[in-house]
């Protein structure tokens, strides 16, 4: 993990390089580029700055070939505005992780649709048995019925046996 120091100086370059490429930097290869993320060393040495280009890949490649002519200007801003003593080389990177989700975004599509059609298939399908498996309690009405039932079988024994005994 970098030190709190490397992640500030990492995020202030990000900074400096993002205002760099949006108001100064006039090459007409440069794209719609974005920094998307920077990595500094632990000895502040070498800066890594990740970036993403709008369009197709000849875009890509003519904004990378903007960002290495533009390299120079961009590190004696960095260091001009940053005050170190040591002025980290910058090193331009395509970031890969747009390209990383849409391609994520397209499984997780694909995995919807088959979702969709097991559950059109399930929608047909029935289950044995019935469709409440659960037992319901006994309603009122039969409750009263049986308990009456019940008493009148309880009192013809007792006092059939009552009988007997005497």
């Amino acid at each position: 993990m970098a030190s709190p120091r490397v992640r500030k100086i990492a995020d202030r370059i990000h900074v400096i390089v993002a205002e760099m490429l949006e108001r100064r930097i006039k090459d007409p290869r440069l794209g719609f580029v974005t920094i998307t993320d920077v990595r500094l060393t632990g000895d502040s040495q070498q800066a890594t700055i990740f970036y993403t280009v709008l369009g197709d890949e000849t875009d890509m490649t003519a904004s990378a070939a903007a960002l290495e002519s533009a390299k120079g200007v961009l590190r004696a801003e960095v260091g001009k505005q940053l005050g170190m003593r040591l002025v980290p080389s910058l090193t331009f990177v395509h970031d890969a992780l747009p390209e990383s989700a849409r391609a994520m975004d397209e499984i997780l599509a694909k995995a919807r649709e088959a979702d969709a059609a097991v559950a059109a298939a399930r929608e047909g399908a029935r289950h044995a048995g019935e469709s409440d498996p659960y037992r319901k309690p006994r309603e009122d009405d039969d409750l009263a019925d049986e308990s009456l039932d019940a008493s009148s079988d309880t009192s013809a024994d007792v006092t059939d046996e009552d009988d007997t005994d005497r």
